[in-house]
């Protein structure tokens, strides 16, 4: 499509160019953009700080932590439920005296209307614990106690916004980052990735490519081969080994110790920009929606 084609305003058809070149320039409708690998962490990175692990630590889900960042996570949700938790105690303790005040409040003014309607004579009976039985016939908007009244309706304790909300005890489960299910400390598991062996590359860890291997087949370690994590000892091996070696006779291989299925952990792996290895590989922006 020539220049020409593409910057025409004559046609009877609003192309699908023009709606995206329109879109960029007015600021309305979502933006969609698909992620590159530059975008995605490392199979090796902390889920949090998104930095190589230097003592890495798997959830029972998959996904890897650094030990000291996600052991700080753990101890800042914890300082915040307890903070939390002090608060609701005190607001729920001002409920309950305010409920307290209430009561005796009420009961004050009965004995009152009681007092009041006894020293009077009166020809008919007059209940004393109903309210408002005896009210004057006066039209001024200040009699019968409007005058404490705030007719103002713009003062914050009028507006429907002032309604207090009903007080929650805070949850005290500390959920994973990544994925939003429970996590305890004591659920991490700590992982043992093998450094690949090459005595003539010289390059420092985080600049190599080829960093780990599987800890049976030596095969390297990349966002494009799914690992597991072998939870007895916490070594990294590649799925294929799983299913071709480990699975026939559910014996670790370096140990010769018995695995069951709860002692394999598959990990979440980085991204390649290719969608056979990565779900979710598009980014979307919402904006306000141009409707004619």
């Amino acid at each position: 499509m020539t220049r020409h084609a593409r910057n025409c305003t004559a046609g009877a058809v609003y192309t699908y160019h023009e709606k995206k070149k329109d879109a960029a320039a007015s600021g309305y409708g979502t933006n969609s953009q698909r992620l590159g690998k530059d975008s995605v962490k490392d199979f090796d990175c902390c889920s949090l700080s998104l930095q190589p692990c230097r003592n890495p630590v798997i959830t029972k889900h998959g996904y890897l932590f650094d030990k000291e960042v996600i052991l700080q996570y753990i101890i800042t949700k914890k300082n915040e439920y307890s903070r939390k938790l002090k608060e609701y105690e005190k607001l729920k303790k001002q409920d309950t005296e305010e409920m307290l005040q209430k009561i005796a409040t009420e009961n004050n003014k009965k004995l009152a209307d009681f007092l009041k309607s006894e020293n009077n004579i009166v020809t008919k009976p007059v209940n004393g614990f109903k309210s408002g039985q005896m009210q004057s016939l006066s039209v001024s908007n200040m009699a019968n106690g409007l005058d404490k009244k705030l007719p103002s309706f713009w003062v914050p304790s009028e507006t429907p916004s002032a309604t207090k909300i009903k007080l929650q005890e805070p949850d005290k489960i500390i959920y994973c980052p990544v994925s939003g299910r429970p996590l305890k400390s004591k659920d991490l598991v700590d992982v043992k990735f093998t450094l690949v062996k090459d005595p003539t590359d010289k390059k420092t860890l985080i600049t190599k490519q080829n960093r780990y291997m599987c800890a049976v087949t030596h095969d390297i370690l990349s966002n494009s081969v799914p690992c597991a994590v072998l939870k007895p000892t916490g070594d990294v091996v590649t799925v294929e080994c799983v299913e071709k070696i480990i699975k026939k006779d559910w014996i670790h291989p370096l140990t010769g110790k018995k695995l069951t299925e709860k002692d394999i952990i598959i990990m979440q792996r980085g991204g390649t920009g290719y969608s056979e290895t990565n779900k979710k590989l598009e980014g979307k922006c919402k904006r306000p929606a141009l409707q004619a």
